[in-house]
């Protein structure tokens, strides 16, 4: 249904919302990126592009690039292979527990990638606690196997099949039951269903979830940084990060080239992923009535098994490792029940300095950018659904890019975009300021798109009742649609704090001393040299993160279907 003619006073509250709303909503999202991409080319030198073919031209260029692609490519295969057998299975078959299978697989994509690493490099290697409690430790000077680009490869593969296993579930879910059904009935068998009607008509959805994937790995900082930086393997995001921590801001031409050729990459992996979902439908008439659900017959209890023990695989056994690690009082010691102690847990969490103030500046980081993000989203999302105009189109359109960019590259622009604000001489740049508009850019689709579903799905006859009795704009806003949106509003507030409160990539290359994130003090620890206190920091994040998406499922009935990524 569409809307009547608005009221003066609506028109009149609309014409001076607008520019207040859009306006610093587009100079914090796109004027960072707008900025990094005049430096890359010159703006301010004379236009010139020798800086740029300089830069390009360089060897450690080149390889940078090509280590980037070879372990997001090689990541995005394992993650496509994971989380296709996942999406498959649960979306498919009758296998038992779903929600928790579910729930854990989407747990090492919840956990930053930084602890990912650690808590891996706890399982392997001469120093592992757990094989020396197993008596299968190799001998001290063997290198440790995960300090390699396979390594890299690996686990990037395992941080990122959550992304292809949403994605290729939604379009299962697109698939007619009846279709299925039809398949059945002609003769056919479960491989052969999945073969010739099931694989095809999901095909679009499973090559976008491998290029979200690609994109995803290819700006991950945590995981080339603790794995490649030992074994001198960089990867643009690490050479991005050496080049400006090791030279400073002199050298800021020079990586926002190269934060230039990373988010050219990663552009052109969406606008693939994007290219593929258009020209890939198959004319699909509707949802299917009813889930679908191929019997595994007597092979269910071996798939249940399979499907639990790589749960195990890579989240129970990484995770332990990473608790033996925390527990002993030096690393390289045994863990016994002589030697076990919580010393480096009470260091952590209640000793040092530093620490303690990384958990208040990433909880305040990450409040304060849910708190500003709703505040913000629930006036733009009804804008850009019920007041469509070219400036909101465009903008609606663009606010995707900092969060598809990877975190690197935002960085790079915040600090080119704010280290000096125009016509005040004033510099965020080293504050926690600069952090939290870095926070507001990236994650402002996340807080927004929930809620421009949720009012895509309210029906305007409500407002437009409300208005023919004289009620005011804000009256509406306040009195329908708030209490309408909301749980959506919640629902996107409790994702931005999740992603927030550990996030690495962004805050790596804009922290300073006092305003340091967990995840800095966490990668700085192991690369210090204190690792038993690095994995009693890291432990102490996996427990709260898993607490609070425990918290959001005992809550998800409260909330609107499909608003929680594990939520069937």
């Amino acid at each position: 249904m569409s809307l009547r003619p608005l009221t003066a006073d609506g028109s009149r509250s609309l014409d001076r919302l607008l520019p207040l709303l859009l306006l610093p909503v587009a100079l914090i999202s796109l004027g960072p990126v707008a900025r990094l991409m005049l430096e890359g080319i010159g703006f301010g030198r004379g236009l010139t592009t020798a800086h740029l073919t300089a830069v390009l031209a360089r060897p450690s260029t080149l390889e940078a690039l090509s280590h980037s692609l070879i372990t997001a490519g090689g990541g995005t295969l394992i993650s496509i292979a994971i989380g296709a057998s996942f999406a498959f299975l649960v979306a498919l078959t009758d296998v038992r527990a779903k929600a928790a299978l579910v729930f854990c697989l989407m747990v090492p994509m919840m956990i930053p990638p930084q602890i990912t690493a650690l808590a891996w490099m706890q399982v392997t290697g001469p120093s592992s606690v757990m094989l020396k409690l197993v008596g299968l430790a190799p001998p001290l000077g063997t290198p440790q196997p995960l300090h390699s680009p396979g390594g890299i490869i690996l686990l990037l593969g395992i941080q990122h099949a959550s992304i292809v296993f949403l994605t290729l579930r939604a379009g299962l879910r697109m698939i007619p039951a009846d279709l299925v059904e039809a398949a059945r009935m002609s003769g056919a068998g479960p491989v052969r269903v999945w073969a010739q009607v099931v694989l095809p008509l999901s095909l679009p959805a499973l090559i976008a979830g491998g290029s979200m994937a690609f994109v995803t790995a290819l700006g991950n900082f945590g995981i080339p940084a603790m794995l490649g930086i030992p074994a001198r393997y960089a990867t643009l995001p690490t050479l991005i990060y050496q080049r400006l921590v090791g030279m400073g801001p002199g050298v800021l031409p020079e990586v926002a080239v190269l934060s230039l050729v990373i988010g050219a990459v990663a552009i052109l992996g969406v606008l693939a992923g994007r290219l593929v979902l258009s020209r890939g439908g198959h004319g699909l008439s509707g949802l299917s009535s009813a889930p679908l659900a191929l019997s595994l017959c007597r092979w269910r209890p071996a798939v249940e098994i399979a499907l639990w023990a790589f749960i195990a695989a890579i989240l129970a056994l990484p995770l332990l490792a990473l608790l033996a690690t925390s527990l002993i009082p030096a690393y390289g010691v045994p863990l016994s029940v002589d030697t076990a102690t919580l010393k480096a847990w009470h260091q952590a969490l209640f000793v040092q300095p530093v620490t303690r103030r990384a958990y208040v500046n990433s909880l305040f980081l990450a409040t304060a950018a849910a708190a500003v993000l709703m505040a913000v989203c629930l006036p733009l999302a009804w804008l850009t659904s019920r007041r469509p105009t070219r400036a909101t189109r465009i903008l609606d359109a663009l606010v995707d890019l900092p969060y598809a960019l990877p975190g690197v590259v935002l960085s790079i622009a915040c600090i080119l975009a704010f280290m000096r604000l125009p016509f005040t001489g004033l510099s965020l740049y080293g504050t926690i300021w600069i952090i939290l508009l870095a926070y507001l850019a990236r994650f402002l689709v996340v807080m927004l798109r929930p809620i421009q579903s949720s009012l895509a799905q309210l029906d305007p006859s409500m407002e437009e009742a409300a208005a023919s009795v004289g009620a005011s704009l804000g009256r509406r806003l306040r009195t329908i649609v708030l209490p309408l949106a909301a749980p959506s509003a919640a629902a996107g507030a409790i994702l931005v704090f999740l992603t927030a409160v550990n996030e690495l990539t962004v805050s790596a290359l804009l922290w300073a001393s006092g305003t340091e994130t967990l995840g800095v003090v966490i990668f700085n620890l192991e690369d210090s040299g204190e690792t038993v206190m690095a994995s009693a920091l890291a432990m102490s994040i996996v427990c709260l993160i898993v607490a609070l998406m425990a918290a959001v499922q005992a809550g998800a009935r409260h909330l609107p279907k499909g608003v929680i990524p594990w939520q069937s």
